[in-house]
Parts: C-alpha cells; structure tokens; sequence
C-alpha cells in the first residue's frame, strides 16, 4: 500500500468484522528514536493461534468476496522491510492486537499518509462502534475517544456532519500541536 494509514483502516475493518466494539489505534513516532509505532487493538472475537498463523498468510481470507487476505500479510511486509517488527496477539473471546514497528529512516519506509482522515472515515462508517486513537511525536501527544464525545452529546450520533466537523478539526488542531506547528490553547 503507498501508505501505512490504509494498512491500518484495513485492520481496523478487521476489527469491526470481528464484532468489537471498541478499537484502539495508536500512533508513536519518534524522530529521537527513529521508530514509528502502530498499534491497532480490538474488543472483538479474537483468534486462535492457528487463526493468526492464517491471517499472515496472503493466500488466506475468510472472505468469500475474493480467494487472498493482503491487508495483513502486507502491513506485516512493510514493518520488516524497515528492519522494524510485527506482531499479533489474540485470544479467543477477547480480542486482538496488531503492532507493526519501523525504522523510520529506512530506505523502504512507507509513508504514514493522512491517519486523521483514516480516523474520521472508522468514525463515519462505523457511528456505533466506539475508537479510542492517540497520536504522539517527540513534541507530545493526543486521544481523542468516542466514548467521551458520546458522554457530551447524549443521543446525537457520531455520525452527524457538525459532530464530524468538530472531529476534523480537533485531529488537525491536535496533530499540528504535537508537530510544533501551533500552540496549546
């Protein structure tokens, strides 16, 4: 993929399949340490370990719209080819987390791509599912967590366009925050 934030939307949809309710994304990057960090975790029904060995197979899916699985086995290529790692844990009944590690100033890195957007689309296809996403630099960090947007706004849906613009603007806000390029208010 030609960016990692379509790596993670396509895990992340992994989770909503798996019927979770909860998906966690997280972001580190790190200039110091020359890593960046994602994370992707789920509530849903999780896998056995036979299951995960499968889904890093790129001739695997439990779709039946197509015969390969890519999502994965990709993200997975993308980390090791930086000389980062890739991980995932899961239980049955629990849930499951993906974490992929680069070096970010490899050769072969990918580029991370627009995450915000990334972030606001799982929100706007998925306005019943909650998503807890952090983002940090060097320079510090945000969440933004749907659970407590749903605490302000009682029965107004995520999926509402003021509510979706608010979201927007908060990630720009944010991200620009943590890259030096605005200030704390």
């Amino acid at each position: 993929m030609r960016e990692l934030s379509l790596n993670v939307m396509d895990v992340a949809q992994n989770s909503v399949r798996a019927d979770a309710s909860l998906v966690t994304i997280i972001v580190s990057e790190s200039d110091r340490e020359d890593s960046l960090r994602i994370s992707i975790g789920d509530n849903g029904c999780g896998m056995t370990e036979e299951q995960v060995q499968q889904v890093i197979d790129p001739f695997f899916t439990t779709r039946t719209t197509r015969k390969v699985g890519l999502g994965v086995p990709l993200f997975k290529l993308s980390a090791e080819q930086t000389g980062g790692t890739f991980d995932i844990q899961s239980k049955p009944g629990v849930g499951t987390t993906t974490t992929a590690t680069y070096v970010k100033s490899h050769v072969d890195m990918t580029p991370l791509g627009d995450i915000n957007s990334t972030v606001e689309i799982l929100i706007r296809c998925n306005p019943d599912i909650d998503f807890v996403f952090t983002h940090s630099t060097d320079l510090g960090s945000f969440t933004l967590d749907t659970r407590e947007l749903r605490e302000v706004l009682g029965d107004v849906s995520l999926d509402t366009p003021d509510v979706l613009e608010w979201i927007h603007a908060y990630l720009e806000e944010q991200t620009q925050i943590i890259f030096g390029g605005a200030e704390k208010s």
